[in-house]
């Protein structure tokens, strides 16, 4: 039986992206104190997340996004191994062009960078009332608080994206959020109540 912790490391050898342990730890908990149910993850890569997310509780259930073919395939066996493939639904698509329906208790959104203000856009309709977007990576490793560190034009481009979406975080009149320094970055968003 694989576990979780060679999947992570394995991962992290590859230079393949997983959350870190402490953000991790910040959304397991969050799961379990809100009596999260439905999870919809946008970037799957190998399923690790996915997998933790769901082995919270017997009754959670995933749907998650990868557009790569060869970290989607590995996702799916990884999902395999653990048993999960009731509970976790990876879809196989760029999470911009797939069309999704249902509704979730929190929304994950830990993939191409460039693109998380579209992502929010488009999944926030699939929030239950209550329920609250979570996004990895803010803080990108450092470089958004000190873009004078970024070594790389590219580099440079994405981190001015990241501030971006900060910035619209802070001034949506729908959602209000919460930064947490755990992790690499993580924001908290939930709907505005009328």
């Amino acid at each position: 039986m694989v576990h979780i912790l060679n999947i992570e490391e394995d991962a992290r050898k590859r230079n393949i992206p997983v959350m870190l342990d402490d953000g991790m730890e910040f959304i397991l908990e969050y799961i379990k104190n809100n009596n999260v149910k439905s999870i919809l993850e946008i970037g799957s890569a190998v399923g690790y997340s996915a997998i933790r997310f769901a082995s919270v509780s017997d009754d959670i259930k995933v749907t998650t996004i990868e557009k790569n073919k060869d970290l989607y395939d590995e996702a799916l066996n990884n999902i395999s191994n653990f048993k999960l493939n009731d509970r976790i639904n990876i879809i196989l698509g760029d999470a911009l062009e797939v069309e999704i329906t249902g509704s979730y208790d929190l929304i994950f959104i830990d993939a191409a960078k460039s693109q998380y203000t579209k992502f929010f856009e488009k999944y926030k309709t699939l929030l239950v009332h209550d329920g609250c977007i979570i996004t990895d990576n803010l803080a990108f490793h450092g470089l958004v608080d000190n873009p004078s560190l970024t070594k790389n034009r590219n580099t440079r481009q994405l981190v001015g994206k990241i501030s971006r979406y900060i910035e619209f975080l802070k001034n949506n009149k729908e959602f209000k959020t919460e930064f947490y320094n755990r992790g690499d970055g993580i924001s908290v968003s939930k709907r505005i109540a009328d």
